[in-house]
This record gives C-alpha cells, structure tokens and sequence, in this order.
C-alpha cells in the first residue's frame, strides 16, 4: 500500500503542470530581453557613427563656407 501511494504521488506530480506557463514566459521575457539589448547595443553604434560623420561634414562645409 506504501508503495502504491509513492506512485500515485509521483504520477501526479509529474503530470501537475501548474507552474509550468510561468516559467515558459519567464524564460520568452529573458529571450526577448536579452535580444532587445543586442539590438539597442548595436543600434548606438550605428548612431554613434552617423552622429560622427555628420559632425565632420558640417564642419568641413562651415570651413568651406567661410573661405
């Protein structure tokens, strides 16, 4: 009859599925995050060289147009 119970114990807990939804979309957040600051971290340095060619260029024509 122990034994019995022990199973019937561990069959119900490996067919529980309770938390199993939380930790699915923990585990979507964590991905989700995690590519968003891949993308925010290349995005600035893309916007950091555009910020530095444009400045360059302004500078070239301020010089240009003063001559």
């Amino acid at each position: 009859m122990f034994m019995g119970n022990i199973l019937q114990f561990a069959y119900g807990f490996w067919r529980q599925e309770s938390g199993q939804d939380l930790i699915e979309y923990t585990l979507l957040l964590a991905f989700v995050s995690l590519c968003s600051a891949l993308l925010f971290t290349s995005a600035g340095s893309n916007v950091s060289k555009i910020w530095s060619t444009t400045n360059t260029t302004l500078s070239t024509a301020v010089i240009k147009a003063g001559s």
